[in-house]
């Protein structure tokens, strides 16, 4: 088990290495830079830019020079120093920007990927026992319904029923008195009460995904000779199917495990956009907007390092969950 964790966790290294080229290369794609934005800007304010200054700025910036010396001093700078770089934009560095945004990210994730298999797997259970049931229909309706609604479009829908409705907003992640506060006790309770929302929004189209998947995986394994021996032995039906199908079912649940997390990354800036979300998201999209290429660049490689993580867990746990995935093992 050691050996086969070491491996995945190289190999994730390597990735997330060759994906940090892959991502500088992304942010240098759209024509022009930052330089060429922000003429772009004062020439609007009606502030006289010549050709001139524009060199001057990208000289001052570093980017008249090669992509790849950029992206040398840029990784380098993070491996030996944890430096990002400096935003452009707001002049700061990269880590003073994030800040607590990345945390919020990250809790965000977490709790997203926690509503999702924590009702997935027991509604998927459900559904395959009590197959053709009233139960089973109502999970297949909403199930449908989750993946055919984007999430950007819940997230509306939920803003306007709490308004016009309820009276109040579902937007933001902390009450008023809380969002400028520090972090205590209060807050962090007050930040959970805000949490189910955008976990609800960012969150239902892949729960419904994997109640179908959790359904139809062990409406399969139950029904096997295994299942059918194991019965005639005596075993309780309950303690039976949680030994033997549930956990093979098990398998393509928590395989997924990093798809689910680049859904929700790739959902999360609209969704944070438009629910006004103290996160990256909002400042992800500002960033591309500007071409601020360090700050871009850094929460892209966080996204990516995010996805890289929940498919070393899903490895792993399919390792725990079944030996045979265990390369190089005996089982």
């Amino acid at each position: 088990m050691a050996k086969f964790v070491i491996q995945r966790f190289i190999i994730m290294v390597l990735m997330l290495a060759a994906l940090s080229i892959i991502v500088f290369i992304t942010i240098e794609l759209p024509p022009g830079d930052y330089a060429d934005r922000r003429a772009l800007h004062l020439r609007s304010a009606g502030v006289t830019v010549t050709s001139d200054d524009v060199e001057s700025l990208r000289h001052i910036l570093g980017l008249d020079r090669p992509w790849y010396v950029r992206y040398f001093n840029w990784i380098s700078n993070i491996v030996l120093h944890g430096n990002f770089g400096q935003s452009f934009g707001l002049h700061l560095p990269v880590t003073e920007v994030l800040g607590q945004r990345v945390g919020l990210t990250i809790m965000l994730a977490v709790a997203t990927i926690i509503f999702t298999y924590g009702l997935a797997i027991p509604i998927g259970i459900y559904s395959a026992i009590r197959q053709y049931s009233l139960g089973d229909y109502a999970a297949t309706i909403v199930g449908y319904f989750g993946m055919a609604t984007p999430s950007f479009m819940l997230a509306l829908i939920l803003l306007y029923f709490s308004v016009m409705v309820i009276g109040t907003s579902v937007g933001g992640l902390f009450s008023p008195e809380y969002n400028e506060a520090p972090w205590s006790w209060g807050k962090f309770v007050d930040l959970l009460r805000h949490l189910w929302v955008p976990a609800l929004v960012l969150g239902l189209a892949g729960t419904a995904f994997e109640i179908r998947t959790m359904r139809a995986t062990l409406l399969d394994e139950k029904n096997k000779l295994y299942v059918t021996a194991a019965r005639a032995k005596g075993l309780p039906e309950w303690k039976l199917l949680m030994k033997y199908p549930v956990r093979v079912a098990l398998n393509p649940i928590v395989s997924t495990i990093g798809w689910e997390l680049t859904a929700i990354i790739a959902g999360a800036p609209l969704v944070s956009f438009v629910l006004a979300l103290p996160d990256t998201g909002p400042l992800f999209l500002t960033a591309l907007l500007d071409q601020d290429t360090y700050l871009s660049g850094a929460i892209l490689l966080m996204y990516a390092a995010l996805t890289i993580l929940g498919t070393f867990l899903s490895d792993v746990l399919l390792a725990v969950l079944d030996p045979r995935i265990r390369y190089g093992e005996r089982v």
